[in-house]
């Protein structure tokens, strides 16, 4: 699997991280880095003992780095649970979260295929 082919797979934006991040060696590495990224993680950490600020801080971490790294429908349905947190409530943000959740594997999966290569 390509860099490209990873990135299509995850429906994330290539040129976009190819203008950022100039190489497809440097892509990778970084796409294989974010496999330890604990953002994902602590914003499900957070969710599950009510912890909107813990939430808020996670999925605005979480966001950052997926525009970095070009991971566009990962960081649009963050952001848009991201300002759902900002108001420092846990009201009406299950659909958003279960959003997040799926398009985080999405990208998970497709680098850990790219990985294996």
């Amino acid at each position: 699997m390509t860099v490209k082919e990873c990135y299509d797979k995850a429906g994330a934006n290539y040129a976009d991280a190819i203008n950022r991040l100039e190489t497809d060696a440097l892509i990778k590495r970084l796409c294989i880095k974010f496999l330890d990224d604990k953002s994902f993680q602590l914003l499900k950490k957070s969710i599950e003992v009510k912890d909107v600020e813990g939430a808020f801080n996670a999925a605005h971490t979480l966001k950052g780095v997926a525009a970095n790294l070009g991971f566009s429908t990962l960081y649009e349905v963050d952001s848009k649970l991201t300002d759902k947190l900002r108001g420092k409530e846990l009201e009406d943000y299950e659909e958003l979260y279960v959003a997040v959740i799926q398009q985080y594997n999405r990208v998970i999966n497709s680098i850990k295929e790219l990985a294996a290569e």
